[in-house]
Order: C-alpha cells, then sequence, then structure tokens
C-alpha cells in the first residue's frame, strides 16, 4: 500500500486542513472535545476507538497545537487533553458540518443533536455570513481569488489562470 499524498504544502487552506484533520477519528475526537470528554479513557469509550489510534491521532493533535496535554494526576501518570485557542477556534467548522448533515442526513425522526446558543437562550443553526456586510455567503453569490500566499511559480499557469479568472 502506497502512503498517503500530504496536502500541508498546497497552496490552498482548505486542502492543508484537510491534511491536518481530514480523518474521520479526528474530527470526531475534537467534537468529543467541545462535548466535554478530556481524558484518554473518556474518547476512548465515547468513540469505540482503537487505543493505538486514540493514542496517534491525540498526539497528532497536540503536536499541531490544537489540543494541550495536561497531567492530571502523578502515580500513575495520566492525562488529560484540553482545547487550545486553535482547537477551539475549530467549533466553526464542526458545526457547518452538522447543519450541512442535519440538512442532507438526518432520517425521519430528526436531528440527532441540537447546538443551543447560550448567549441568548435559543437553539439555533450555524449561518456562514460576509465579514464585512453580514450578507450570508453562498456557492452562487462567492468567488475565489488569488491571495497573496499563493504562489508566484503558480500564478501564470493557464489552469490557474482560467481557475481565477472567472472572479
Amino acid at each position: 500500500m502506497s502512503a498517503r499524498k500530504s496536502f500541508a504544502n498546497w497552496p490552498c487552506s482548505i486542502a492543508r486542513t484537510v491534511d491536518l484533520l481530514g480523518d474521520a477519528w479526528t474530527s470526531l475526537l475534537l467534537r468529543e472535545a467541545f462535548y466535554g470528554s478530556r481524558r484518554f479513557d473518556e474518547f476512548q469509550q465515547e468513540l469505540g476507538i482503537a487505543r493505538n489510534t486514540l493514542a496517534d491521532r491525540l498526539r497528532r493533535l497536540v503536536d499541531e497545537g490544537l489540543m494541550e496535554r495536561r497531567l492530571y494526576e502523578s502515580e500513575p501518570p495520566r492525562h488529560e487533553y484540553l482545547l487550545t485557542e486553535k482547537g477551539r477556534d475549530f467549533f466553526p467548522v464542526l458545526a457547518a458540518m452538522a447543519r450541512w448533515g442535519d440538512q442532507w442526513l438526518a432520517g425521519e425522526e430528526g436531528v440527532p443533536v441540537t447546538l443551543h446558543h447560550d448567549a441568548c437562550g435559543h437553539d439555533a443553526h450555524p449561518e456562514v455570513v460576509c465579514s464585512a456586510c453580514g450578507d450570508p455567503m453562498r456557492s452562487e453569490n462567492t468567488s475565489a481569488r488569488m491571495g497573496p500566499g499563493y504562489p508566484e511559480k503558480l500564478r501564470e499557469r493557464p489552469d490557474v489562470r482560467r481557475r481565477f479568472a472567472r472572479s
């Protein structure tokens, strides 16, 4: 079996994010952390994930700065895993995934989990809005443009120029 292709250096934030967090276990671990799980055994029990896979994913989340590993018992040494600011900032992605799943994958019985916005006291769903005007961003009213970090050596390729010519 060949090694998985890395997208870590692609000129695309979606590709880079998928490279880091694209397997199912990683996103589910982050979901469980948002639900309040902190300890290895809690994650393992909630997800039914193999212990070696769980250890690998937690290590990666710690190494990438999404979680912090903190000692909570010294004899024997036991650790808990807490979301960092970088990890907490992933919440809108999970909320958007949940909304999409609620709309397109929920059965007749309804959505499995609702999100409650504690600040206003209502159950709600996330909405992606423009940071400048506040209007909803949809595929039909949003286009992609080359950003300042797009590699100079790729800017003149015909396929790249064609892709971004629409914007």
